[in-house]
């Protein structure tokens, strides 16, 4: 097994240093309308991106045979980095050489996306290494075929395609341009890592390849001996765009600053998150919003997920009113003179208000009362303020030195402002 002892100590650290996702996962608070609120987020992501689709795209022509029988070797070993952290991980095969170079296999997939590891053995088992008499191979073609269906790759998956060959493409390849590949390879989202065997990028092809699909140029530091550990290093240091799915309800509204963000796989980045109460927020309710932080455009799992909540306060005051009430039989009493009253009171949140009935003179308060309480209202500025029960439709009779002032308060504490009923003479 050729690894690298700097290799290991440096992907085992950066795999036990955090726990991939977003902190905090969850907020809850209590707002007013109209108000807005900050959270500081970090999400640190995974040291190779969710749900991966790799494709190994191996140059087959004469002179990777050691390259082809390192891959061969340390297959295994490549396949458990990956799975030991996305163990939905699959893999294909596919050999690339030079058509015009009396390449057997110009292009051939040898094996689909697949996870079983005998499978993909085998697979690699059969690669063969001939052919290729001029310098430059044909592997813009193969980009170009697997970005237009040579490869089936699943929804949503994190696609990655390892090219590892020691030469540059023709240009045209296959009938297919350089620009044609890059084209193709940003529209399916597939990222490639080039790992550099001897002249991969002469020309600057591979740079430009990588860097339009935001993937790596990575050197095999040990030449033929050194692909696996460059595979298994460019996997685990792929740039990784953070972007977000927000859905919030009616009044809930969430802002990133920044929008989004590129790091490098196995690291965080940070954001601050904006929370908008709208005015208009339904007071007395809870509003949810659902963040998805995405990498690379493809869902990251619950760990990705974060929940805000928000209680809306209830800030308005009810409101009292005093109006003409109803006779003991239950009949209309449009007398203002008569004093039979009815206290009402209503809120936008609170159901169940208790109204209570102070006299404006001695400061005695009697209640609490529901709204809709029919009273028959007596003014004695020398008698003893009481409540006594009512007759028929009338629930209480009241006596006061002066007014009948009304006062409520919700659940949330808000006041109403006080309304006097006077009995008239």
């Amino acid at each position: 097994m050729r690894w690298s002892t700097a290799l290991i100590p440096a992907l085992v650290g950066r795999a036990l240093a955090t726990t991939p996702g977003v902190s905090p996962a969850s907020v809850s608070q209590s707002q007013n309308p109209g108000t807005t609120f900050n959270i500081q987020k970090t999400v640190d992501t995974p040291e190779i991106p969710p749900t991966p689709d790799i494709v190994l795209l191996v140059d087959n022509t004469g002179s990777m045979f050691g390259a082809i029988s390192d891959i061969r070797t340390n297959l295994k070993t490549v396949i458990s980095s990956v799975t030991s952290s996305q163990p939905t991980a699959e893999f294909a095969v596919v050999e690339f050489g030079d058509a015009q170079g009396g390449s057997t296999v110009p292009f051939r997939v040898d094996q689909g996306l697949a996870s079983d590891v005998t499978v993909l053995q085998n697979a690699v088992n059969g690669l063969t290494a001939s052919g290729g008499g001029d310098l430059p191979e044909d592997w813009i073609n193969a980009l170009y075929q697997i970005a237009t269906g040579a490869i089936s790759f699943r929804s949503g998956s994190s696609r990655v395609v390892v090219l590892v060959s020691d030469a540059p493409s023709h240009n045209p390849s296959g009938g297919h341009t350089l620009d044609d590949a890059i084209t193709a390879l940003e529209t399916a989202n597939i990222r490639v890592i080039a790992v550099n065997v001897g002249g991969i990028d002469t020309n600057g092809q591979a740079t430009s390849v990588t860097s339009a699909t935001g993937g790596s140029l990575i050197p095999a530091g040990n030449g033929a001996s050194g692909v696996t550990d460059a595979i298994t290093s460019g996997l685990h240091d792929l740039p990784v765009d953070i972007t977000t799915s927000i859905s919030c309800g009616a009044g809930l509204s969430v802002s990133f600053s920044p929008a989004d963000s590129k790091v490098q796989s196995g690291t965080a980045a940070t954001f601050t998150e904006t929370v908008n109460v709208a005015s208009t927020a339904a007071q007395g309710t809870t509003i949810d919003c659902s963040v998805s932080f995405l990498l690379n455009g493809a869902p990251g799992g619950d760990a990705f997920i974060q929940q805000v909540a928000v209680s809306v306060n209830d800030i308005t005051p009810p409101t009292l009113s005093c109006q003409h009430g109803v006779n003991p039989d239950g009949s209309p009493n449009p007398n203002t003179n008569a004093n039979f009253w009815t206290l009402g009171a209503t809120d936008n949140v609170s159901k169940n208000l208790k109204i209570y009935v102070v006299d404006t003179v001695s400061g005695v308060k009697f209640g609490p009362y529901p709204s809709g309480t029919n009273i028959k209202l007596v003014q004695a500025p020398g008698a003893t303020p009481k409540a006594v029960p009512g007759q028929g439709a009338v629930n209480w009779q009241i006596t006061v030195k002066g007014c009948a002032q009304l006062i409520v308060s919700d659940d949330a504490g808000n006041n109403a402002t006080p309304v006097n009923c006077c009995a008239r003479p």
